[in-house]
């Protein structure tokens, strides 16, 4: 056994590190996720709709852009992963997750944004998603994910 290690350290140290960027990627998501539901349940409150209008512009006391931008950037070992789904097709996951997390990462950082300026409800809410880094522009190849939420955020005239 001993032999074995000796005569295959490369393997032994790579199959190492593969293992620890796996449990440190996955730690760090579930961390992660874990604060991204505390604060969703935080700002429950604060509605976001996509419709223009919800009131009469005399309803409206006063009114601006908010927004907020996240950059998630996916870990060596998904990367890995996702390489060989394209090689047989299918759902990448792990994509999913980077994406997943970095929208509703941004929808709280412009939810917070607008509670700064005391707003009721944020209007006409959108939301684009872009693959940024030096690999992006190859094809399917993602580095890291951006993430921008703006809207309108409305304070309500109390009465």
């Amino acid at each position: 056994m001993k032999d074995f290690f000796m005569n295959n350290s490369d393997l032994v140290i790579f199959m190492v590190l593969i293992v620890v960027g796996y449990v440190s990627g996955a730690i760090a998501e579930k961390r992660h996720y874990a604060s991204i539901k505390k604060r969703e349940q935080e700002m429950v409150e604060l509605p976001v709709v996509t419709i223009r209008n919800v009131h009469s512009d005399s309803d409206v006391q006063e009114s601006g852009l908010v927004m907020g931008s996240a950059v998630i950037s996916i870990d060596y070992f998904k990367r890995f992963l996702a390489e060989l789904r394209n090689l047989f097709g299918g759902r990448v996951r792990s994509y999913e997750s980077l994406v997943d997390r970095a929208r509703r990462e941004a929808i709280l950082r412009m939810k917070q944004e607008a509670q700064r300026k005391h707003a009721d409800l944020i209007i006409n809410f959108r939301l684009e998603t872009s693959a940024i880094g030096k690999s992006a522009n190859r094809k399917r190849h993602i580095g890291s994910v951006e993430a921008l939420a703006y809207g309108t955020a409305v304070s309500l005239r109390n009465g």
